[in-house]
């Protein structure tokens, strides 16, 4: 009986030290956990650090911080002499593939975008920069005369707001999905998300994705020449640069501006 005693332990033990071997050949040899990029505040309410015009050394006038919200402030714009453009980049880094997410409002007919691989030495971001659109959907062609714009485009209505000049759109290029649009009336706060990858881009508002396409794609390419940019050699081309905000000749309101690479 002993004996027996004697063997069941020494086989208990004997298990017991292959079990622990196997473990810590396990946490040897097994991948290591591949850490999340952080998400990096562009704009976190407090400080305008990295912030400046397009093409210039400083913020033009009128964009200034109040009550923690980037804002565009028209009446401060005018009270200077100034002529220059208005639209402003985060020049502090450039990016290629990320997912960025901000909050915005507007008030009643304005007009703003989100640009990414932005570069400078152009007369704006526009001319060279994919656009995420911002603009108030419901009112801005009862307020704003849109017939000579869109009539160079054959639009069937040039009066009305078209489709690809709609707020989460790529601007004169991809339409968002109406049918997932969630978009708060002007004056209210909306959030917007930008995804870019080489293999894919989206465009998400207030939790919603209302696009997605390839870039630089067959497709992406004939939409680039048959329309607003056939022009504009350079749009579009660069596979990284600044984030920028547009300035539309109206106030603005931005918060939580933040990046992550990906």
């Amino acid at each position: 009986m002993l004996k027996f005693l004697k063997l069941a332990i020494l086989i208990l033990i004997l298990g017991a030290c292959k079990d622990q071997s196997n473990k810590k050949e396990e946490t040897t040899t097994s991948e290591p956990e591949v850490k999340q990029s952080e998400w990096t505040y562009l704009f976190d309410g407090t400080s305008l650090e990295g912030w400046r015009g397009y093409n210039m050394d400083s913020l033009p006038p009128g964009w200034t911080i109040k009550d923690s919200i980037l804002t565009f402030d028209t009446e401060l714009g005018l009270e200077q002499d100034y002529s220059g453009g208005k639209d402003i980049i985060y020049g502090a880094e450039e990016f290629d593939n990320f997912e960025l997410y901000l909050e915005w409002k507007i008030p009643e007919g304005a007009n703003s975008g989100i640009f990414y691989h932005v570069k400078e030495g152009y007369d704006g971001p526009p001319e060279v920069a994919p656009e995420y659109q911002i603009i108030d959907d419901e009112n801005y062609a009862n307020i704003h005369d849109l017939v000579g714009y869109n009539s160079q485009f054959g639009a069937e209505h040039p009066e009305l707001l078209q489709d690809w000049q709609k707020t989460g759109a790529d601007y004169a290029m991809h339409t968002a999905d109406e049918s997932q649009k969630q978009l708060n009336p002007a004056g209210e706060w909306n959030s917007s998300k930008i995804i870019f990858t080489s293999e894919k881009v989206e465009h998400w508002l207030n939790g919603k994705k209302l696009l997605e396409f390839v870039p630089w794609s067959t497709e992406w390419n004939t939409k680039k020449a048959s329309g607003k940019w056939d022009n504009a050699p350079d749009y579009g081309k660069y596979k990284s640069g600044y984030i920028a905000l547009q300035d539309h000749a109206s106030p603005i309101w931005f918060r939580n501006i933040k990046i992550k690479k990906l």
